[in-house]
């Protein structure tokens, strides 16, 4: 989800994160021992452990978001948040959000005594939605108070983290019942928040995940490290481009369908990585251009401007690998593949019988999120500004 801040210069995308209500996965607890260092040695700062948080998978026709627990305040209050890869703030529905809220668990900043507010007002809105469907107009938009509070992710506690309450949003939130966002991009990860307080104690500044489709499950988030259980061979690492910012992206030389390419899908391109994304988003001639080789009957959708679609009973037929090519640290190319189980998202609501397709246009933005990170383990690491990726265990 693209998002903007009006109080800051802030570019970044939401995923948005649902659940399916029946139980919340309890943050793991990680325990810390002392030692005493032998005298006439240097007394040297303990690193932490990695920690892996379980993630859920919201699906509704195709998998849209994926997202775990945190727990803020003290006493601690149970938060679900995506860690969206997008952002690099921390915002999560409050008390004072009231009835707009209503489907979301509640934080009571009262409760805790921990809390400190901070009194400053903003807003966000988003230029990516709930799903797969371009946003129209304003219709997703955050209104949120700053504070400060004790924040726990994955067992790892870190105090006077930065935060926002949600004290209004609009109704295209109601169908989430999950509460907040937890932002973890390249660069905001460790410039605020819980991962930079983490950092700070010790922990490496990288995380991995591994997001999986419904129908393998057992998604996960590791800050701190990686778990060579969830992917075979060698990962292969991508250095971020030079004024990377707070955004993850790389550049590509090349897309290619079916095996095939043309001059426009071998422009070079920068594509950002966001986590917190169900599609692909490419401008409008190039998403023409990739639906030309797969088939000429996929058409844009009037009713949803930006969306494309073709008869649901012929789209499963319809051979649509797409490589996107990447160049490795070692100079060398490599592909990130979706395969052509991905190009439906499912039926438009305004007509059943026609299937909603994988990419939406988008002008000026080139963006993978879901739909590509599910195949893939993958591995942020904020220290060294490169991104990795190896082939996910059972996907």
């Amino acid at each position: 989800m693209l998002q903007s801040k009006s109080l800051s210069l802030l570019v970044a995308l939401l995923s948005v994160l649902s659940i399916e209500t029946q139980g919340q996965v309890a943050p793991q607890t990680i325990a810390l021992s002392s030692r005493v260092a032998p005298r006439g040695s240097s007394l040297k700062r303990r690193a932490l452990s990695p920690s892996t948080v379980p993630l859920a998978d919201f699906f509704l026709g195709t998998d849209l978001q994926w997202f775990g627990n945190i727990s803020v305040g003290t006493p601690p209050q149970l938060v679900t948040v995506v860690f969206d890869t997008g952002s690099s703030s921390l915002e999560f529905a409050s008390t004072l959000c009231g009835q707009a809220c209503a489907a979301q668990v509640q934080f009571d900043s009262t409760k805790s005594s921990s809390f400190v507010d901070t009194g400053r007002t903003s807003s966000i809105t988003f230029s990516t939605g709930v799903g797969v469907d371009p946003v129209i107009g304003a219709n997703y938009k955050l209104t949120l108070r700053s504070g400060q509070d004790t924040v726990s992710v994955g067992g790892l506690k870190a105090t006077n983290v930065n935060l926002f309450l949600i004290t209004n949003q609009t109704p295209k939130f109601d169908i989430d019942p999950f509460s907040g966002i937890q932002g973890m991009s390249c660069m905001g990860a460790t410039a605020q928040g819980f991962f930079a307080a983490l950092i700070s104690q010790g922990l490496p500044s990288l995380f991995s995940m591994y997001l999986t489709p419904k129908a393998v499950g057992k998604a996960e988030l590791t800050i701190g490290g990686t778990d060579s259980t969830k992917f075979t061979g060698t990962p292969i690492f991508a250095s971020l481009p030079a004024g990377s910012g707070n955004t993850w992206r790389l550049s590509s030389p090349k897309l290619s369908v079916n095996g095939k390419t043309t001059s426009l899908l071998s422009t070079q391109r920068t594509i950002i990585f966001d986590s917190g994304t169900s599609n692909i988003l490419f401008p409008t001639t190039t998403t023409e251009a990739i639906y030309a080789l797969i088939s000429p009957d996929i058409k844009a959708n009037p009713n949803e401007p930006g969306t494309y679609g073709i008869a649901c009973n012929r789209i499963s037929s319809l051979p649509a690998v797409i490589d996107i090519t990447f160049t490795s640290q070692a100079g060398k190319p490599f592909n990130l593949t979706i395969p052509s189980s991905e190009l439906s998202v499912g039926p438009f609501a305004n007509d059943p019988s026609t299937c909603q397709t994988l990419i939406n246009a988008f002008d000026g933005l080139s963006l993978v999120g879901g739909s590509v990170l599910k195949h893939y383990y993958s591995i942020w690491d904020v220290g060294a500004q490169r991104l990795g990726f190896a082939p996910a265990v059972g996907v």
